[in-house]
């Protein structure tokens, strides 16, 4: 086959384009949500006159409704089909934030937070979904360049425009910023997104193109096996997984976010919700093993060496990532005196990083594989740590900012081939499963990742908390070797 044909087959088709700017134009909203409000907790606490304890529950009653929406996004698109799935979504998130500017105290803002916690929850598992199940297989590191480029924006501009509004108008206008984008995401998505209607209700239906697909790839039979079961064996919905599986994930991240609080793993505050959400969690994954395409999510997609690989690297990248947004911005405040808005500033270096990466990422999977990508960022990630874990008070600030650069050049080439390694060789039917073990794995080890560093940072110094993450980071390059060593081969049209 010519090279012209390759580049033509593996050209991003113009539907596919506009698919994405739609979904993408409304996850915005959920995006800048997320990192705007942390910046005015402050400012909440004191106009709302409570204390820091009561306006925690903003964030962490998001966080909660948005874990425990998460594990019910594949029944729902089964069901009603994504196009419905994602207004409803959308919808949520609006009349939330809307409820959340007019909130009169703070139970009733941390009530309509919930809300949008809900819409938030349905919307990021959808927005993959979607976007790879319209990709058919081809282009899987340009596609989750895609997919990705909302989160990537949030971490730059988030605390910039909270710090903004915090600093010179009400905060009532971090959820008024919202509304915009969750306006013309519904338009957009009203007119131009395609029906995506439900996988269906038949026992055990397998796709036609499913074999002449692995064979066209090349793909291992443990991937198609695992896509086979994947099929959707009817259209009811697993009440006793959803019992099991949505508790569970709250109970572990509210455990998990009173860490900081309470000092420490051991407190009873921590531990008693922790085991309770673990075991929740095992009980579910022991009854969804047994009873597989009728469970609400199909663990045994974790059988696929390349997904399970993929989704334990998706966990630790909570400790690079989200453990490393919590001490960088305390060090450049703590350490250099930086107030809230510079130290922005200067942590934006690190999302630049990652913009400047993610294009190349995207076609180096493509072309060589995850496998080699993921451990040359990962390490590109372990040595641009290093420098704050060696800094002095002598330390030029400008070094400092130059390794942010650095740093996200690395995990914008860690992100993109793991996620797209996540859904090499899964059928259409499979993507929803996927998707909610891959965003369950990102959310909790985020979550895990940030209690562990913030209590190595109460407990010792902030160059042992770097180490720490430097750490877990080469972990994840022992890790890495499990992934896809070969680019996916694009399927016929």
């Amino acid at each position: 086959m010519s090279v012209s044909k390759v580049a033509e087959r593996e050209r991003l088709d113009p539907a596919f384009i506009r698919l994405a700017l739609v979904l993408i134009t409304g996850v915005l909203a959920v995006v800048f949500d997320t990192t705007v409000v942390n910046v005015a907790l402050d400012t909440l606490a004191r106009d709302l006159h409570v204390g820091v304890a009561t306006v925690q529950w903003v964030t962490t009653g998001y966080l909660l409704a948005l874990g425990m929406a998460v594990p019910v996004t594949g029944w729902l698109i089964h069901r009603l089909g994504g196009k419905r799935v994602w207004l409803c979504a959308l919808a949520l998130f609006l009349a939330g934030s809307v409820g959340a500017s007019l909130a009169w105290d703070a139970p009733s803002l941390v009530a309509w937070r919930v809300v949008q916690g809900i819409g938030g929850g349905l919307m990021l598992p959808v927005l993959t979904t979607l976007l790879v199940q319209a990709a058919g297989g081809r282009s899987l590191g340009r596609v989750t360049a895609l997919v990705t480029f909302p989160a990537l924006l949030g971490p730059i501009f988030g605390p910039l425009l909270g710090g903004l509004i915090v600093q010179h108008t009400s905060w009532r206008w971090i959820f008024w910023v919202n509304v915009p984008f969750c306006v013309v995401g519904l338009l957009l998505a009203w007119r131009l997104m395609p029906a995506f209607p439900g996988t269906g209700r038949s026992r055990g239906r397998q796709t036609p193109e499913l074999g002449a697909e692995r064979q066209a790839r090349n793909l291992p039979a443990a991937a198609t096996e695992a896509s086979e079961a994947s099929q959707p064996a009817e259209s009811r919905l697993d009440a006793a997984g959803l019992a099991l599986a949505s508790p569970g994930i709250a109970a572990i991240v509210y455990a998990l976010a009173q860490v900081g609080a309470d000092g420490g793993f051991g407190h009873p505050t921590v531990l008693v919700p922790l085991l309770g959400g673990l075991a929740l969690l095992v009980a579910f994954t022991v009854r969804s093993t047994s009873i597989g395409d009728r469970a609400l999510v199909d663990l045994r997609l974790l059988r696929v060496t390349s997904f399970s690989a993929a989704t334990g690297l998706l966990f630790l990248s909570g400790f690079a990532l989200y453990g490393a947004m919590l001490l960088v911005p305390l060090y450049f405040q703590q350490v250099r005196g930086q107030d809230p808005f510079a130290a922005g500033l200067l942590i934006a270096a690190q999302g630049v990083g990652v913009l400047a990466s993610r294009g190349i990422a995207g076609r180096l999977t493509d072309r060589i594989g995850a496998r080699p990508v993921t451990s040359a960022g990962l390490v590109v990630v372990a040595l641009a740590t290093v420098p704050f874990a060696l800094a002095t008070a002598h330390t030029p600030e400008w070094w400092l900012v130059a390794a942010l650069v650095v740093r996200g050049i690395g995990l914008g080439a860690v992100t993109i081939p793991v996620m797209a390694s996540a859904y090499l060789g899964l059928d259409r039917a499979a993507v929803p499963h996927a998707s909610i073990i891959t965003r369950t794995a990102q959310q909790i080890g985020g979550s895990f990742g940030t209690a562990v560093l913030a209590v190595a940072l109460e407990r010792t110094t902030f160059d042992a908390a770097f180490w720490w993450s430097i750490g877990f980071t080469v972990a994840a390059v022992v890790l890495a070797r499990w992934l896809p060593n070969r680019p996916a081969q694009p399927s016929a049209p």
